[in-house]
Order: C-alpha cells, then sequence, then structure tokens
C-alpha cells in the first residue's frame, strides 16, 4: 500500500504537472477525493493523446495503435498497454510524455485502489473522449499530406467538442456527486448538461485559439458548411491570400466566440451553484472559465488569428493576479461574477496589449 501511494504521488504531484500546467492548478486544489480519480483520469487521456499525436508513426499506425489502447483500457489489459509504451516511448521527443507512457503501469496499478464506481467513471470518460481523437486521425489528412481536411457541419463541430471536452464535464460533476456530500441537493441532470456545456466552451475555445497551427498541419475545424456560405475554401485560410480570408471569415469567428461565451455562462451557473464551504471545488472550477474569459477577449481582439506567427496568450503576471483575486472572491457569488465580467467585458482583464511571439514548433 505505501508503494501504491508513492507511485500515485508521483504520477499526481511529479508527471501531471509536466503535462499539463493549467489542468493541473484545478486538480491541485481539489480535495483529496476529487484529486485522485480526476487527476488520475487526465493521466489516462493524455496518454491517449500523446498516442494520437506520435507523429514519428504514420496515422494509419496511430490510429491502430490508439484502437488497441481504448482496447486495452475497456479490459483493463496491461500486457497491451505495457507494450504499446514500450513501443512509442521512445519515440517522443518530449521528456515528459516519454515518462507518462512508461508510466502506464502504476497507473494502472492505482486504478485498481479507487472505488469501483470511480473506476466505472474513468472508463466510460476515456472510451468517450478517444473518440474525438479517432475523429482527428480519420478526418483530417496525415500532417505532411499537404492538404487540408475539414469539419463539414456545425453539429459536427458540436460533436467533436462534446467527444475532447464535454464528457469531462460529465464526469467532473459525476465523480463529485459521488464523492461531496453537500452536492446531493443538485438536479443532476440539470447540472450534466451545464458541465457538458462549460467543457465544450473551453474546446472551442482551445479551437480558435489554435486555428492557425491547426490549420498548418491540416487540420480546419470550422464547418465547411459556413466556410461556403462566406465565400471562402478551407486552403485560403493558410495560403497567399489569407488575409482577405480572414476577412471573411471574422463574422463566422466572432459568431464562435458568442456560442462559446454561452457555454461559459452555463460553466458559471454550474459553479455558482456549488455551495460556499466547498471552496476548493468552486476554485477548481471558477479557474478555467476566468482564464477561459480572458483568452475569448484577446481572440476578439486579435488582428488576425490565421498568422501562425501569432501566438494568442495570457501574460503570466495577469494569470497569477486572476488566480490570486479569485481566492478572496470565491467566497461570494456577487463579488465572483463581478470579477468574471470584468474579465469577459475590460480591456483590464488583461490589461496589457496582446502578446505576439513567433512560434518555434
Amino acid at each position: 500500500m505505501v508503494g501504491t501511494r508513492s507511485a500515485e504521488n508521483r504520477l499526481l504531484f511529479d508527471i501531471l504537472p509536466r503535462v499539463s500546467r493549467s489542468f493541473y492548478l484545478s486538480v491541485r486544489i481539489l480535495p483529496t477525493a476529487l484529486r485522485r480519480p480526476i487527476g488520475l483520469a487526465y493521466l489516462f487521456c493524455r496518454a491517449a493523446d500523446t498516442i494520437a499525436d506520435t507523429r514519428l508513426v504514420p496515422r494509419a499506425g496511430r490510429l491502430e495503435r490508439l484502437l488497441e489502447y481504448r482496447a486495452a483500457f475497456a479490459e483493463q489489459n496491461l500486457a497491451i498497454c505495457q507494450t504499446l509504451a514500450t513501443e512509442l516511448a521512445p519515440r517522443q521527443d518530449n521528456p515528459a510524455e516519454r515518462t507518462l507512457l512508461s508510466s502506464l503501469g502504476q497507473c494502472f496499478s492505482c486504478l485498481d485502489t479507487l472505488d469501483p464506481q470511480d473506476q466505472a467513471h474513468i472508463r466510460t470518460l476515456v472510451l468517450t473522449l478517444t473518440q474525438g481523437m479517432q475523429m482527428d486521425l480519420t478526418l483530417f489528412p496525415a500532417e505532411e499530406a499537404g492538404r487540408v481536411g475539414v469539419l463539414e457541419t456545425r453539429a459536427d463541430l458540436d460533436r467533436y467538442t462534446y467527444f475532447v471536452a464535454g464528457c469531462v464535464g460529465e464526469f467532473w460533476t459525476k465523480i463529485s456527486l459521488d464523492h461531496v456530500a453537500s452536492l446531493q441537493y443538485w438536479n443532476a441532470e440539470d447540472m450534466l448538461a451545464r458541465a457538458v456545456r462549460f467543457g465544450k466552451g473551453l474546446q472551442l475555445t482551445n479551437i480558435l485559439r489554435d486555428l492557425a497551427q491547426d490549420l498548418r498541419i491540416g487540420r480546419c475545424y470550422l464547418p465547411r458548411t459556413d466556410l461556403i456560405a462566406l465565400g471562402v475554401e478551407p486552403e485560403q485560410l493558410c495560403g497567399a491570400d489569407r488575409l482577405e480570408a480572414m476577412q471573411k471569415v471574422r463574422p463566422l469567428l466572432n459568431e464562435l466566440l458568442e456560442v462559446t461565451l454561452r457555454h461559459y455562462q452555463e460553466g458559471w451557473v454550474y459553479t455558482q451553484a456549488i455551495p460556499r464551504r466547498e471552496w476548493q471545488l468552486r476554485l477548481a472550477c471558477a479557474w478555467p472559465l476566468l482564464i477561459g474569459a480572458a483568452t475569448v477577449r484577446l481572440l476578439r481582439d486579435a488582428p488576425d488569428l490565421l498568422d501562425p506567427a501569432i501566438r494568442v496568450k495570457i501574460p503570466r503576471a495577469h494569470l497569477y493576479r486572476l488566480l490570486l483575486g479569485s481566492v478572496v472572491t470565491v467566497w461570494s457569488n456577487r463579488a465572483l461574477t463581478r470579477q468574471y465580467h470584468a474579465v469577459r467585458f475590460s480591456n483590464q482583464g488583461p490589461d496589457c496589449p496582446l502578446p505576439m511571439k513567433k512560434r518555434t514548433r
């Protein structure tokens, strides 16, 4: 048992912060009863993402290995996972991802120590979330193909955001309901629906922030039907006439930002419904919303979201001010909402110009 706890601490406090700085902030503040299953679930999902993104393996091979991982996870077949780790870990340029894949055996050992219901929730999450990774590997061309694949409709985009993030909101809520007694008064159906939209909003933010970089590897998450209505082909978004295309798609981007904020509003209702005495859980939910709202503000003001040389990123100093300020406001719905509105509607959040940084990758 001591060895298992030591391995768990290594996974949650050493490996997890190295593979996810932002998500780790929320996990770290959670009560222990939630931190263990949520942190472990993230590591399993991150391992799947690493398998799907191992570019030294051809795309068809990555899809095959992702399907093997899904089957191994469903059956909790450690032997298959260890084989995948042995094959793929040495191919990772990122040392943290290499360590994560090499630690899959420890992840499964820790999974065995959780409540059966927590294990079931984690298994459902991983098998759902990896459907989004399957979409990436089947709908889009290989990164080196030199062409752009595209989602067809808004419904496809909505389905994709559910697979890769909305289902995380469901998982988070089910785990919280199982472990936090003060949430028993919640209408589970309503809160699960809000949690799904919470997750979708966060993923839409990521999609719009990473639009230029995704286009360079052949992935366009802006629906083809919307682009056609604007007279734009996906290839134009990263071609020589990019600036003209940017002007044409700006109304679509603004509309998707509004959809994102409507999702965030449901997330905000969700956060405010958490009792104030559960301040750790409230902070864990408030932080991604505050960071997301600040990012949406930057995205709205960015002159060219199709320029891969520009990274939309909240300055570290402002991020720390957001987090520290919320520690004070978390005890009051009114004060917390004032902070959220200040971030969402005012140029003071963040209170500095858009960072423009050349990407090295």
